[in-house]
């Protein structure tokens, strides 16, 4: 598959459909937070501006960035467009493997792995068997999808449970990935797979994201077709919905197992 980061020029009329498909999506999903572009480029002359944020100050291992994590990113493009250099990304180790930013020897070195490791929360063997952008970006730019200025790499939702059912009936090859939720990047964009992650802890807790809430990674190759199947599978979804309405309605709403709030 063609790495997306091979073209430079992504500033092209097809812009105007991933906007489109953003209200798409968020209409028929019912989606609260906005989806969000992220693109990922062989260059870092965007134009599109950086945070005005200052790096941490260096670990003891060198780890240094402009946020905790890069899935702290992801919060932040719900609301404005913006690029990233490979620093930026530089305090989890983890998701600088994830996203092709370090190699996994070098991030076996740092204390942030170490940690997780002796947690055992994860190991190195599980770790390389993790899918990974292979070539490592310059710039990545994140934003929300309704406003891209670029044509994006991948699409990223944030789903609560009905919301992950209407997308597995859309589309049934789903993959659905545990820790680390970063990873699932990777997937969209390398393997050209739709992938959802249960989430991390590490993200969890670096993001602020609900407990309610899982990522849904789409390559943006695919999200055209990925609608259409939501528009079929939300038609079906509809049909049954008034089916079981009106069968419920033969029995007691105390018979109906229907919660009362």
């Amino acid at each position: 598959m063609a790495n997306d980061s091979d073209t430079n020029d992504r500033t092209v009329p097809a812009v105007e459909q991933f906007r489109e498909q953003a209200a798409e999506l968020t209409e028929l999903l019912g989606l609260a937070v906005p989806p969000i572009a992220i693109t990922f480029l062989d260059h870092n002359e965007t134009g599109i501006p950086r945070l005005p944020l200052s790096p941490s100050e260096p670990t003891a291992d060198g780890r240094s960035g402009m946020v905790p994590a890069g899935c702290v990113f992801w919060v932040m493009a719900t609301t404005k467009t913006f690029s990233t250099i490979p620093e930026d990304h530089g305090n989890c180790s983890v998701g600088s493997v994830t996203h092709g930013l370090i190699g996994l020897a070098e991030a076996a070195t740092k204390a942030d792995v170490q940690a997780v490791c002796e947690a055992g929360w994860v190991t190195l063997a599980a770790m390389q068997g993790i899918t990974v952008v292979k070539s490592r970006p310059e710039s990545i730019v994140y934003g929300p999808l309704a406003e891209t200025p670029l044509v994006p790499s991948v699409v990223l939702m944030r789903l609560h449970g009905k919301q992950q059912m209407m997308l597995h009936d859309a589309w049934p090859s789903m993959r659905l990935e545990g820790k680390p939720q970063c990873h699932i990047i990777a997937i969209a964009h390398e393997g050209g797979e739709v992938a959802m992650s249960v989430g991390c802890m590490l993200s969890r807790v670096r993001t602020g994201m609900s407990n309610n809430e899982v990522t849904c990674a789409v390559p943006a190759s695919l999200l055209g077709q990925v609608i259409e199947q939501l528009e079929v599978a939300r038609s079906a979804d509809l049909l049954v919905a008034r089916y079981a309405a009106h069968d419920a309605k033969r029995f007691p709403r105390e018979a109906r197992g229907i919660e009362s709030h």
